[in-house]
Parts: C-alpha cells; structure tokens; sequence
C-alpha cells in the first residue's frame, strides 16, 4: 500500500500559491515548504510502558525562503490565513534588509529551478496509525515476556518501536512536488547480572515501511541473549593494533563517522574538513566504493522523493575503488562552492536551519566470503555492536565506541570475548588498511544524527563485512 497524501496540505495549498505569488511578485527566488508530520515511539521494559508522541519532529509548519541577489532569507510559522499574507511579506522584507546591517552578505544564487511537477509516495505493508496503540503495545509486551523467560540471569529485556509518517509539498515558481513517507525502526535490549557483574546488549533495525517491523523484534532475542550473555564473561583487551573483521554495523559506524561527515560540503565552505584537500586523491583502498543518497539502491529510513529545499533526491558516488571523487552539498554550500546541490538539503523540521546531511550511506560490496575472512587472520578480533562515535572532520581522526571483540587466533573464533572497545585512528589509514570486503550489504537507520546546535535527522548506514588494520584499546 502508498502513503496517502495530506489532506491538511490539500487543503492549505491554495493559501501556500497565493503565498508564493507575492513573493515571487518582489524577488528573482521563492520557495516554500510545508510539512504535515505524525510520528509516535513505543517502549515496554522493567519500567513500565510508555507511548511519546511530544516529538520536536511531528508538526504541521511551514518554512518561505528567498533569495534577494545577495542572499538568502527564511520565515517559518505554524499557521497561515489569506488575511496574514500581506504581514508575511512585510516581514520577509524587514528581515532582508535586518540582515544587510548585521551579517556578511555572500553571493548563493540558486543552482536551479528547472520545471519538476509530481506526487509520490513510498510503500507499507501494515499502517502503524490503523494498528493502534493497543496492538502495538501488546505485541512489544509479548516480545519482552518471552526475552525475560529466555534466561534467569536477565534482570531485563526492554523492547521498542517507533514510526514517523510525514507529507511535505515544496513549491517555487517552477517546482510543485508533493512526497508522503512512512518509515519505522525498532530495539530489543538485555541486561544481565552475574554475581556483581551487569552487562547489557541490544540490537537494532529499521525499514522504509510500517509496523511490519514489529515481527522483527522476537526474531533477535536469541541473538541480543548470547550477546549480553557473552559480555558477562568478558575481558579487558591489550591496546594494539589488531587484524580485525567488522560486522556490517560497525562498517556503517565507520562509514557515518569516519567519512561520511567529512564530505559534508557545508564543512568544506568553512575549511573544517580535510577531506577538501583530497578530492581525486586516494583516501582508501581500491576495494572500497562508497555511495551516499536518498535515491540509492537501497531504501531505508532516509529514503525520500526531495529534500528540504527542493531539490530531487539523488544517489552521489563518493569513494570510486578508493579515489574520493564527490561530496555532498546542500543549496547554499553547492552555491557556495560553484557546484551543483545533491539533494542533502535536510532539516530537523521545517523551521530549522538546512544542513548538508548525509542520507543512506554505505560500503558496496565485495567479493569475499566471512569464513574466508576469519580464516585469514593470525591473531585478531571480530568486532561488533557499535555504541557511539566522534569524529573530527578537520584532521580526520575518528574514535568510536564498540560493545566487544570476539577473539580470532589462527583463523578461528576461540570464544573469548574482550570488552569494552574503543576504536581509533586516522581515516585514510584505516580505510587503506582493508584487504578484504564482504558480499552482502546490510544497513540500519534505527538512530539519530546530530550537527550543529545538535540538529538531529534520520540516517541509515552500514556496508559489508571488512577486513582491516585497527588499533583498539
């Protein structure tokens, strides 16, 4: 089934045209987005239940933009009436002339506004809206009931959904486009005492789609228990480097942190990323291609039709067999810096400022078998269940968290698991380091991204199985 459009945007679009028209009456650009968000998390642990649907990211507002020659100027509301056009306008106009006084004024003519009319919508197979809070928390109760029962050192197991269904229409003088999105991810956890020992562990997933999600949930608590079960007879690892092999999520992890916020090309108007200085050069391994866009081969939770200034989605070839070949830009870095936008304008609403953010990003895949990849190691680990990551795009220097490292010796897992892991390193070493990449991609969307004053958007990551030289500690 499609994503039905918005009958509250239905309805305000004459109101938004007559808008539109006035400005465009003043200015060379104008443009608005308007949105229509409902989105609700669910969560059933030790502590209770509890339903949100308080999210920064579910409302119906609108944001106007345009471009007076020297600039851009924005305006965002929750409402607008006929009667309140002529005080809009008004306000728009004081603000471009506010902002001749008080800021730098930089040339960022628009890359483009070629004629792009359609409606589109993505696809679901059960509606979470239909399902009902109801149905939704009893499935979640049921999964935890049959987590807790699983084992008798569990001292929890919490489980969670969640979904967000958003309409936006973008209109400027050439453009009217219309997208209606449903995406939903989910997180089943363990915790587990031994004696005085606690560990916990989880797993997470996400898809473009609706509750059929929650059929997800059961089907990893096996795997969540030997996790956390494991970890309770975890060791400290030696600080090293290591051979290692990453599971597809910590690929996704290096993937986000490691390179995808260093071609950021907001970053690069601002010399903070390295990454500037290394476009047609080598940054990586021949066997590593990276892609990055909302129209990529794959659809997950930052899937979409346009992005939050108009422009279509794309799929942007990054990393071509280890020859970093593209960035990504939003509207005003793109004209910034004299290329074209690549549709990773986003917002964390509509009255938020637009980054450039990264969409679905990831790792292609390679040609070689995980057996063989074990196989291949001396003395190493396999590492998995990432936590968190920092990562420094004006030196390219990344530290992230992982969960544990199970032991490789002489090519075979020997049971032994060390935990916690911290993974460091300079970014085009590591990624020159991997000798080896696996045949299936596999990504996750089920967290957030924050930039900026903590802006936070969906993103989905991952890549193969990789094989590489890591320092750990």
């Amino acid at each position: 089934m499609k994503v039905e459009s918005s009958t509250y945007l239905r309805e305000m679009k004459p109101v938004f045209r007559q808008l539109l028209d006035a400005l465009l009456m003043k200015y060379g650009y104008a443009s608005i987005l308007a949105s229509d968000v409902e989105c609700k998390n669910y969560r059933v642990s030790a502590q209770g239940i509890s339903i949100n649907e308080s999210n920064g990211f579910g409302k119906r507002a609108f944001t106007v933009r345009v471009y007076n020659g020297g600039g851009y100027a924005e305006y965002s509301s929750v409402t607008l009436k006929a009667e309140d056009i002529p005080a809009v306008t008004d306000e728009i106009a004081n603000r471009l002339i506010e902002g001749t006084r008080n800021y730098e004024r930089l040339e960022t003519p628009v890359s483009g506004d070629e004629s792009i009319s359609f409606v589109k919508s993505t696809e679901y197979e059960i509606d979470p809206v239909a399902m009902g809070d109801e149905a939704i928390i009893g499935k979640l109760v049921g999964t935890r009931l049959k987590g807790m029962a699983m084992d008798e050192r569990l001292l929890d197991t919490s489980c969670s959904f969640g979904f967000q269904k958003y309409h936006k229409l973008f209109m400027s003088g050439n453009r009217d486009m219309e997208q209606n999105v449903l995406y939903a991810d989910g997180h089943v956890a363990m915790m587990a005492r031994k004696d005085a020992e606690i560990k916990d562990g989880y797993k997470s997933f996400s898809c473009l789609g609706g509750a059929e999600v929650l059929d997800r949930i059961e089907d990893y608590l096996p795997e969540v228990l030997k996790n956390v079960t494991d970890l309770l007879e975890s060791e400290p690892i030696v600080p090293g480097e290591y051979e290692c092999i990453c599971t597809p999520e910590v690929t996704g992890m290096i993937v986000h942190e490691a390179f995808g916020h260093g071609v950021e090309m907001d970053m690069f108007v601002k010399d903070r990323a390295l990454a500037k200085e290394f476009m047609g050069k080598r940054v990586a391994s021949d066997l590593i291609t990276m892609r990055d866009g909302a129209a990529t081969g794959y659809d997950d939770v930052a899937t979409f039709f346009f992005d939050d200034e108009g422009n279509p989605a794309s799929d942007t070839l990054v990393i071509d067999k280890g020859i970093l070949v593209s960035g990504y830009a939003d509207e005003v870095s793109a004209g910034r810096l004299g290329v074209k936008a690549t549709g990773n304008g986003r917002r964390e609403s509509v009255d938020h400022k637009a980054y450039t953010r990264m969409t679905n990003t990831y790792f292609l895949e390679g040609n070689d078998e995980l057996e063989d990849m074990i196989a291949s190691v001396k003395y190493g680990f396999l590492l998995d269940n990432p936590s968190s990551g920092m990562e420094d795009p004006k030196n390219w220097g990344i530290q992230c968290m992982v969960s544990f490292g199970r032991e490789i010796r002489d090519g075979k897992l020997t049971g032994k698991v060390c935990s916690p892991i911290v993974l460091s390193g300079y970014v085009p070493d590591l990624l020159k380091s991997i000798s080896m990449v696996g045949r299936n991609v596999e990504h996750n969307g089920a967290g957030y991204c924050g930039k900026g004053h903590k802006e936070w958007v969906k993103v989905s990551d991952g890549g193969p199985y990789i094989k590489a030289k890591i320092r750990l500690g």
